[in-house]
This record gives structure tokens, C-alpha cells and sequence, in this order.
């Protein structure tokens, strides 16, 4: 039983990246440092269980990362994603911070490999974690034993007691009993709401139950909720959130990244009408594939279909289901159940309006649709051979966007523009102030390693003084 008469100079509250970064961080500067974390050990690691990788800039190649990706590309790309809804000078801070980062996550023991190809052919701009997610976070809490920071699963922090700005104890449960744990400093890392459904509905209306959590369950935003009750500002959106088309058959919680389809650039989709309702090559797929979360959670019964043929089997990572297959499109309706006549007239309109061209699977191809709405832009191809393969789609849930407001310190604000005298926070649950809307590949963890680190730094100082 941990000894809770004691007061730790730092308290990270979440288990994933973001927390770890800063608690490894904090315990490097000196500080004694308490980690709490409300999974189990067997799932700890939030959602950075199914990241792959982390949008890096670089001005010339590295041992993972080819060419260069450099600030003004990378904020071009940021700014286009989220329509202008985010903070400059926080997300240039971020975009440059990412290259230390890289390096701190080497140092860590975090391991790297070449970048995935096909839809997601990353190899310029994120760096892949050799193992995935879960490898870094083992990676992370391996050090973070080294170091000696006290680390407790199945802990879950309910109230922070704040007095006029300041968090003077924070009530936990552990193992289901109530305790009470004094730190110097604080960093919220504890994530979104997005495992909340009646949160999730507030937001969204009924259509929320039908969304799928590829997220962890243990986000459900208590730690969230319980700083805005309390007059911390917050950031961004509820409605928003970042998203992805995912299998129609994963699982309600957890699925995670091998749930994902990447089968959409090359596909017809269409809604459970048999009717296409995007343009399904708009641009390329990590600049594109967070907007079908999204506009699948917008058809009736938020459910959409990926139609594809013979021609494109190979193009894309596999879900983690197997397709289903048939010898003819209204065939394939049949088994997706879907109207087939409707179907049929859909895909024989998409095939009459597809323009011939050079089809390249890498790059934006220019092979279009003449005459047809919404148009293909890119990769348009008649959907012709056999075996016809398609896949339902589900709006999956990653994270949310609504947040606390942080400055470039992370240090938490008040309503009335005040900072907080000892509250930081990292990661998902603070990560509105960036993004408004919309998601790029990997910037999610270039933000929880960059203010996690930060967030651990200025705690370990604010402990000192």
C-alpha cells in the first residue's frame, strides 16, 4: 500500500504519452513524482496504445525519415486541415519542439522503423514507432521504473480541490477505495470524454450511440469535467473530436488502429441509401482520412460502405476483418444490405462518368469523374472485376477536442484569464488550444510529447520554488 501521508512534488494524473512524458521529465529535473493511471496495468497507455507514429519536422533525412519537412510545410498542412481553427503561435511552438521531442523519445528507449507505404506513405513527414504504440509506452514505463517514479494502476483521480487557483489535494480511488494524494504540482494528462456516451450525445444527439470508441474506455473525461465545474477555462469544441472511418464490425470500445480503414481513396462509398455523399479522392489519404469519422457519422444511421473491385484489393492495409467478396455487384449489396438495384445504378453512374487516365496509387493521379456529384477528383476508376469487395464503415472515436486552456508553459488558465499557481496539463484533454477541427497525421502525439515534456519541466520548477 503506497504511503499516502506523504506529499509527492509531482502528481501526473493519465498513463499515456503525454502523462509519461511528463512525469519522466519531472523526475529527471529532481522531483519525486507520483503517477497515477485508471487502467490496469494490462491496458495502461490511454490511446497512445494505437498510435504508430509521430508528425516530425526535420531539415534533412534522418535514420527514419526522408528529405526534409520543415515548419512553414508543416503549418501549411496544419492550417489546412483545421479550416484556420487553431493557435499559431502554439502550434508553430509545437511543430518546432517535435525534433527535440523525436530525440527525448530516442533517449527514452523508444525505437523507430522506415515509414509504412501505400495510403499511408508517411515516409517524409512522421516517424514510425518500431512495435507501435503500445512498444513506446512499454518503452516509457520501463524508464519511468528506472528512474524510480511511483507509478499506481487502477487509480483514478475524481476531485481536484482547488482554492482560488491552486490544487490543494487531489481525491483518487484505488483499487475501488477512496484515498487522498498532496503533490506541490499537478499535470492533467488524463484525455478526452469520448468514452462517455451521454457526454458524446450532448453534443452530437442520439446519433452519438451509434459511434464506435476505438479509443480506450477509461477516457471518459471525470478529471475533465471535474476543472470546468471548478472555473478552469476551457478550449474548443464539443462536437469536435477526431474521428476516422473505421470497420462496421469492431468492437463498441478499444479496437484501436487495426480497425481502420484506408480503403476509401479507392472506393465508392455510399450510405445505406446505395447513394455516394463525398468525394472519395479529394486529396491524399493522411490529409483526408479524419473527415470520414465524421461525414460517416452524418448518413442515416451513421453507417457508410466502401465498394471496391478486384483492381484494388492490394492498394491498402486490411482491417483487421476479413472483406466480403462477391461475383457481382448487386451481389455484393445483397450481402452488405443494401438495396441492389440501387446499388447497381450507383456504381454503373460512377463507372459512365470515370475520365481515363494514368492511375498511381501514390499520388494525387488526376484520374476524375466527368459530370457526376459529388465528383472522384483522384484514383477514379470504373468498378468493373471481380470479385466486387466491400466493407462497412462506422464513425470511429479517437479523442475529443473540448479541453482545458493552456498557455505555451502548459499551465492550466482560469476563466478570468488568471494561470493556475500549480496546475499543468498535456495531451488530449488540453489539446483544443491547437486543434480546432479536423486532425493530421501524428500531430496528436507531436502534441503530447511536446507538452509533456514542457508540462513536466515547469512543473518540476513550480515544486521547486
Amino acid at each position: 500500500m503506497p504511503d499516502f501521508s506523504r506529499v509527492w512534488d509531482v502528481l501526473v494524473i493519465g498513463g499515456g504519452n503525454a502523462a509519461l512524458c511528463a512525469a519522466v521529465t519531472a523526475r529527471q529535473a529532481g522531483c519525486s513524482v507520483l503517477l497515477i493511471e485508471s487502467a490496469p496495468k494490462a491496458f495502461r497507455g490511454g490511446n497512445s496504445r494505437h498510435t504508430r507514429n509521430m508528425r516530425t519536422m526535420h531539415t534533412e533525412p534522418t535514420s527514419v525519415l526522408t528529405e526534409a519537412y520543415l515548419e512553414d510545410e508543416y503549418w501549411d498542412d496544419l492550417l489546412r486541415v483545421t479550416g484556420g481553427q487553431t493557435d499559431e503561435h502554439l502550434a508553430r511552438m509545437t511543430i518546432r519542439l517535435t525534433t527535440d521531442a523525436l530525440r527525448f523519445m530516442e533517449a527514452s528507449g523508444v525505437r523507430f522503423q522506415p515509414s509504412l507505404s501505400g495510403t499511408l506513405s508517411l515516409s517524409r513527414t512522421n516517424a514510425f514507432f518500431l512495435g507501435g504504440g503500445k512498444a513506446l509506452v512499454n518503452a516509457y514505463y520501463a524508464l519511468a521504473e528506472r528512474l524510480g517514479i511511483d507509478i499506481l494502476y487502477d487509480t483514478e483521480a475524481v476531485d481536484l480541490r482547488m482554492e482560488d487557483g491552486f490544487v490543494r489535494e487531489v481525491a483518487i480511488t484505488h483499487r475501488g477505495f477512496p484515498e487522498t494524494v498532496r503533490a506541490k504540482a499537478v499535470v492533467a494528462s488524463s484525455g478526452g470524454f469520448q468514452a462517455d456516451l451521454e457526454w458524446l450525445e450532448k453534443g452530437w444527439g442520439p446519433a452519438a450511440r451509434n459511434f464506435l470508441i476505438r479509443g480506450t474506455p477509461y477516457a471518459k473525461g471525470v478529471v475533465l469535467r471535474n476543472l470546468l465545474d471548478q472555473g478552469v477555462a476551457s478550449v474548443g469544441d464539443p462536437t469536435q473530436c477526431h474521428a476516422v472511418a473505421i470497420d462496421g464490425r469492431a468492437p463498441k470500445f478499444d479496437g484501436g488502429i487495426a480497425t481502420r480503414l484506408d480503403c476509401v481513396p479507392f472506393s465508392v462509398v455510399v450510405n445505406k441509401d446505395g447513394e455516394r455523399f463525398y468525394d472519395e479522392g479529394e486529396d491524399v489519404w493522411p490529409k483526408r482520412y479524419a473527415i470520414w469519422g465524421r461525414l460517416v457519422a452524418q448518413q442515416p444511421d451513421q453507417v457508410g460502405y466502401a465498394i471496391i473491385d478486384a483492381k484494388s484489393e492490394t492498394l491498402f492495409m486490411p482491417s483487421v476483418f476479413p472483406p466480403i467478396k462477391a461475383d457481382s455487384v448487386g451481389e455484393l449489396a445483397v450481402k452488405l444490405g443494401l438495396e441492389p438495384a440501387k446499388v447497381e445504378a450507383t456504381i454503373a453512374g460512377f463507372n459512365a462518368a470515370c475520365v481515363p487516365g494514368e492511375f498511381n496509387s501514390t499520388r494525387l493521379d488526376g484520374c476524375r469523374t466527368e459530370g457526376l456529384t459529388p465528383p472522384k477528383t483522384h484514383w477514379a476508376r470504373p468498378i468493373t472485376e471481380p470479385p466486387f469487395i466491400g466493407y462497412p464503415l462506422r464513425p470511429g472515436i479517437t479523442f475529443t477536442y473540448l479541453g482545458v486552456k493552456v498557455d505555451e508553459n502548459a499551465r492550466v488558465r482560469m476563466d478570468d484569464g488568471r494561470p493556475s499557481a500549480n496546475l499543468f496539463a498535456s495531451g488530449e484533454i488540453m489539446a483544443g488550444s491547437i486543434l480546432g477541427k479536423g486532425y493530421l497525421a501524428g500531430f496528436g502525439m507531436a502534441i503530447g510529447s511536446v507538452f509533456g515534456r514542457i508540462a513536466g519541466r515547469e512543473a518540476a520548477r513550480n515544486a521547486r520554488n
